[in-house]
């Protein structure tokens, strides 16, 4: 399950990252170092997100390979 959860915190992360969470306006631009550190932003809010129930994707993963490793015993 956990597997699962950080999976979801990784896509959420990468969906955080494609609406623009994180990015700093070109008028208070903090050079590299902020737009580094700003993955590490996006992550921990992904995470927190799962944490708080997420989107569901964990379980949906965790149930689907739950039943293929229960067809193939």
């Amino acid at each position: 399950m956990q597997a699962a959860r950080d999976l979801e915190a990784s896509f959420l992360a990468e969906m955080l990252k494609s609406a623009g969470l994180g990015k700093t306006p070109d008028l208070f631009g903090g050079g590299s170092g902020e737009d580094q550190f700003g993955s590490f932003l996006r992550q921990a809010q992904a995470e927190q997100m799962v944490e708080s129930g997420g989107i569901g994707l964990a379980q949906s993963l965790f149930e689907a390979l739950k039943e293929r490793a229960d067809g193939a015993v």
